[in-house]
């Protein structure tokens, strides 16, 4: 048990290492023995195969007949069977008579002694081959009849010693073992270079940390509030977890990805494989507002890719929206009263210096003024909220010194969301105030026109307008020509966009008869039929 965990805790690459080691020995020694055992097999097929060569040819030829026919065959064959001893590499090649009687023998005290072995089918005419231990040690041999006449009349029995097979085995062996050797030396050396790389790549962490890691890893990045999304130095998306998948609309393929062909924003995509750290800056995503951080990955001093978070800031940048509007109806209110206060002062200064007329007269002309701004503000809007807003952009332009003008009228019986209305008036009467600002002359057109199932706004203004580029990008997400893209500003517009969206409807830009740019929203009732009717 304690070995099983101090193996366990062994770094990763060192038991793959010791794995392929106990592997590629094993193999060796099998291929080894296997080796060994196949070419001491073949080495007692090849000496038998000889041995029964070189009795046949000795049994076949003719000057063996024929000393056997002599009076004294030994010595005509002695001689021959010694040279061809030599000449062949056998241990003895034995002539004899049927009953074993030898003609022939490597030592002459052996000739007219029997035979020592067996004959086998010898005598009946066939090839017999054993390992027998005769005169000169264990030996493979083999006994093969000489005929004549269709007779056997002789026996030549050919040998080579066990020992001499085995020196010529000891020899293959030895080339088998080298050839072992080296192929275990490639073998340990794969296996050490894999093992350098495995530690490596597992920064010399243990079964245990990996799978420690995994799991922690696996827990926080599926349960952080937070979108994940990691990518490599390609700019390809290596990691994602379930809310960054669910906040960008990814598909389920994602992984290996480039992050340019998931069809988000520029200036997201710019941020994401940006070189320096980002952090908090406001993209739009689809219908989300997310607040985005991103920071470039590094270890060991190398950058390895980049990290990037995101939170979705949907819901609180509305409420933002709607508070800035209502800050700016309150400056507008206050700008209002400071001006009111001075038209008192003026009124109260008239009557004490005894120019009462003057003072009806004047307060009776800013009284006309004010009431037909709010008559003209509240016979085109019956919405409170709208007729307010737009009565504090009138002021706010005034006190810019911009014309606004306010044609057509929002239908009495239209039932778009005020929240939306005020979005999109907003956001656009803003953006024409600010390109005017520097611009002469310097008015801003808004003009309202539809029915209760649907609303055109057009805002158009009298600035130096878009060009074609501008135009084209001007609803890109995140993009703005009063910073550069990335800083969280230019998301006026793309506001603009979600609340059409919401609202089925759609934004077009175009050219202004004023000069400058024009913005037209439609909106559109996405339940004209039977709305507020009782079923």
């Amino acid at each position: 048990m304690l070995r099983n965990r101090l193996f366990r805790d062994r770094p990763v690459a060192r038991q793959v290492l010791l794995l392929q080691v106990g592997t590629v020995l094993l193999l060796v020694v099998v291929g080894i023995l296997l080796a060994s055992y196949d070419a001491r097999r073949d080495a007692r097929s090849r000496a038998t195969q000889q041995a029964v060569a070189v009795a046949q040819t000795i049994a076949d030829a003719p000057t063996v007949r024929t000393a056997l026919r002599s009076p004294d065959p030994t010595a005509t064959l002695q001689p021959l069977t010694e040279e061809v001893r030599r000449d062949t590499d056998t241990d003895f090649i034995v002539v004899m008579q049927l009953d074993g009687t030898r003609y022939t023998h490597p030592d002459p005290g052996q000739i007219g002694r029997t035979f020592v072995g067996d004959l086998g089918t010898a005598p009946a005419g066939e090839v017999f081959t054993q390992e027998y231990t005769g005169t000169l040690g264990p030996s493979v041999r083999s006994v093969v009849p000489v005929e004549d006449g269709g007779e056997v009349v002789a026996l030549v029995s050919v040998g080579i010693t066990v020992s001499d097979i085995n020196r010529g085995l000891r020899r293959d062996v030895g080339v088998v073992v080298l050839c072992g050797g080296l192929v275990l030396l490639v073998g340990m050396t794969g296996a050490w270079l894999l093992s350098r790389r495995l530690h490596r790549l597992t920064h010399g962490m243990g079964e245990r940390e990996l799978a420690r890691m995994y799991e922690y890893y696996s827990a926080v990045l599926h349960s952080v509030r937070e979108g994940l999304l990691l990518l490599d130095g390609d700019g390809r998306v290596q990691l994602v977890n379930d809310e960054a998948r669910r906040l960008l609309d990814l598909p389920d393929d994602v992984v290996g990805r480039p992050v340019e062909e998931l069809g988000l924003a520029p200036g997201l995509v710019a941020a994401a494989r940006g070189r320096t750290a980002e952090s908090d800056d406001l993209y739009l995503a689809g219908e989300r507002i997310l607040v985005v951080s991103s920071a470039p990955a590094q270890w060991d001093g190398r950058d390895v890719g980049a990290v990037v978070t995101l939170r979705d800031h949907t819901e609180l940048r509305s409420v933002t929206g709607e508070l800035e509007v209502v800050r700016r109806l309150t400056e507008s209110l206050r700008s209002q009263n400071h001006e009111s206060a001075n038209r008192l002062h003026t009124v109260v200064s008239l009557i004490e210096m005894g120019r009462a007329q003057d003072a009806v007269d004047f307060a009776t002309e800013e009284l006309h003024v004010a009431q037909l701004l709010t008559d003209r503000v509240v016979s085109a809007v019956d919405d409170p909220v709208v007729a307010a807003l737009l009565l504090g952009k009138s002021s706010e332009a005034a006190e810019q010194g911009v014309e606004l003008r306010i044609e057509g009228e929002l239908p009495a019986d239209a039932s778009f969301p005020p929240r939306d209305l005020v979005t999109v008036l907003g956001n656009l009467v803003d953006n024409a105030l600010d390109a005017v600002a520097d611009h002469e002359p310097r008015v801003v057109l808004v003009r309202l026109s539809g029915d209760a199932h649907r609303l055109q706004v057009d805002v158009e203004d009298s600035g130096p307008g878009l060009d074609d580029d501008a135009a084209a990008r001007v609803l890109d997400r995140g993009w703005t020509t009063k910073a550069e893209p990335g800083t969280g500003r230019g998301l006026g517009l793309a506001l603009v966009v979600q609340a059409a969206r919401r609202n089925d409807g759609d934004v077009a830009i175009g050219r202004s008869d004023l000069g400058g740019a024009r913005f037209s929203v439609v909106l559109r009732d996405k339940e004209p039929a039977g709305r507020g009717t009782a079923p």
